[in-house]
Formats: C-alpha cells, sequence, structure tokens
C-alpha cells in the first residue's frame, strides 16, 4: 500500500525536478554560450533604460503610486476570491440539501456585510 502511495506521487516528483532542471540548464548553455562568443553580448547603458509603450520616461521612475489603487487592488481580490468559493457551489447546488443552502446564505450575507461596509466607508469611491 505504501508502495501505491509513492508511486502516486512519483509522477509529481519528477515534474518538480525537471521544472528546477530546465530551466538552470537553459540558463547555464546561455551562460556558457555568451562566454565562447556564440550567443551575441553587446552591453550598452541604453538597455537598462526603463522603455514602455515605445514612449520614453521623463523624470525619475521611481514614482509612488497613490493610496487609492490599494484599496481597490484589495477589495478587488478579497471579493474575486469569494466567487471562487461560490463557484464549487452553485456547480453542485441541485444536489445539496438545505443545510448546504442555509450555510451559503451565511455566507453571501458576511459578504453582503463587508461589502456594505466598504460601501460605508467611502472606499468604493474614486476621490481625486
Amino acid at each position: 500500500m505504501l508502495e501505491d502511495y509513492f508511486g502516486q506521487y512519483g509522477l509529481i516528483a519528477i515534474f518538480l525536478a525537471l521544472s528546477v532542471v530546465v530551466p538552470c540548464s537553459m540558463l547555464a548553455a546561455s551562460y556558457g554560450l555568451a562566454k565562447f562568443g556564440i550567443r551575441p553580448a553587446r552591453p550598452d547603458p541604453v538597455k537598462h533604460d526603463t522603455y514602455e509603450c515605445g514612449v520614453q520616461t521623463i523624470g525619475g521612475t521611481w514614482n509612488r503610486f497613490q493610496f487609492r489603487y490599494y484599496m481597490f487592488a484589495i477589495l478587488f481580490v478579497i471579493f474575486d476570491v469569494e466567487v471562487v468559493f461560490l463557484y464549487p457551489w452553485a456547480t453542485k447546488f441541485l444536489t445539496l440539501e438545505l443545510f448546504a443552502l442555509i450555510e451559503m446564505a451565511v455566507f453571501v450575507g458576511i459578504l453582503l456585510l463587508a461589502w456594505a461596509y466598504a460601501w460605508r466607508k467611502r472606499d468604493l469611491e474614486w476621490q481625486g
């Protein structure tokens, strides 16, 4: 029985080993080819500049982002994870009993309380 247990996880171990060996061997091959001059290596300070969407940056590149972006991101992650919890329940809705419906109603109720709290604290409004 123990052999079957380890046999089932053998493929996972092989996958994990390959997921470490393949990228490391690619990096080593790239480094080795650069030492022999096979891979082009032309260092230039322009290659270290920040470049996005074809527009050169003006001013410093280490600007802080505004805090309101953070609040929207946190609220999005929280409510998005809650939807992930709702999906399995929705797929088995017809086969579940009344207790599962009550559990999900409590779960959605807590979620609605959190949403109402964020709305009351005016975290859902864009200021600025």
